[in-house]
């Protein structure tokens, strides 16, 4: 499967950033905590090239504490600070400022000696539709600025937003890849919420949680269903959900539809706990079956 989603105000978002990289300092790319591999655009290396560039996983609260200290430290190793940040709760709002000065301390430095008057860092936000870049920036400029929302692109055009004395942020629309080559990873987006839900079936986004569920968090999966044992079977795992739920239609059959949506539903609300989709090692596997 190849997810062609490659809207006219995407490839416009593309253009803008490159255009606007001249002006800023530093590039906050914002992934989701939960897949930080996934929710990554490829394309943005591409475009940011050698720009200095902070990583800030977000809804870090949402995530596997010690896989986010992993990806923080995979981060690290390839020369790129990372930091993890819930910006719904204003939760690592200091640090991503005390996080740039400290990269740009060499550049500050230079203009310094040059008699350069020291002035508030500029930066651009950069990431995936949905990963919360306009909840961070009103945390930042702490009030509504940005426009919100949980739907992905609500974010359509770029704007500056001074943050105090010490920061001025260039918001830009979340920019998706053009298409998806592995299957896998436009699955993670979808039960995540980065791709509107018509885009992908349902039913094969719930599986995937599932399957996902058993392989690495079973017990969470056997206790919030009230399943003793996993059964092997996806149609018999769809019945045993629906069973205990409810999620039923005229004469006791089970209606797969609502079982489908209760489980996405309960992904998405952390009912299943704090879940991470993809871990370091996981791009060690994927390098060595290409």
């Amino acid at each position: 499967m190849t997810i062609q989603w490659f809207p006219g105000h995407m490839a416009k978002a593309r253009r803008q950033v490159t255009e606007k990289l001249k002006l800023v300092d530093i590039i906050f790319e914002l992934v989701d905590a939960r897949i930080p591999y996934s929710s990554r655009n490829p394309m943005i290396d591409e475009i940011i090239q050698h720009k200095p560039r902070l990583v800030l996983l977000n809804k870090a609260d949402m995530a596997d504490k010690e896989a986010t200290k992993q990806w923080i430290k995979y981060f690290k190793e390839k020369g790129i600070k990372a930091l993890a940040i819930n910006s719904q709760a204003g939760q690592g709002m200091k640090e991503i400022v005390a996080a740039s000065e400290e990269i740009l301390q060499e550049k500050f430095d230079r203009m310094r000696a040059k008699g350069v008057r020291p002035r508030a860092i500029r930066a651009m936000i950069v990431g995936i539709p949905n990963a919360g870049k306009s909840t961070l920036i009103n945390r930042l400029a702490k009030k509504n600025i940005a426009k919100t929302g949980n739907t992905p692109g609500v974010t359509k055009a770029q704007q500056w937003i001074k943050v105090g004395k010490e920061l001025e942020l260039l918001d830009t629309p979340g920019i998706l890849w053009p298409k998806f080559e592995d299957q896998e990873v436009g699955l993670k987006l979808a039960l995540t919420g980065a791709i509107k839900d018509t885009i992908l079936n349902l039913q094969d986004i719930a599986v995937f949680a599932l399957r996902f569920l058993e392989k690495k968090y079973p017990e969470r999966l056997k206790e919030r269903f009230q399943i003793e044992v996993i059964p092997e079977d996806i149609v018999e795992l769809f019945d045993a959900i629906g069973k205990v739920r409810g999620c039923l239609m005229g004469r006791g059959e089970i209606d797969y539809d609502k079982v489908t949506e209760l489980v996405i539903r309960e992904f998405r609300t952390e009912k299943l706990g704090s879940i991470t989709l993809e871990r370091p090692e996981d791009l060690l596997e994927l390098s060595n079956e290409q």
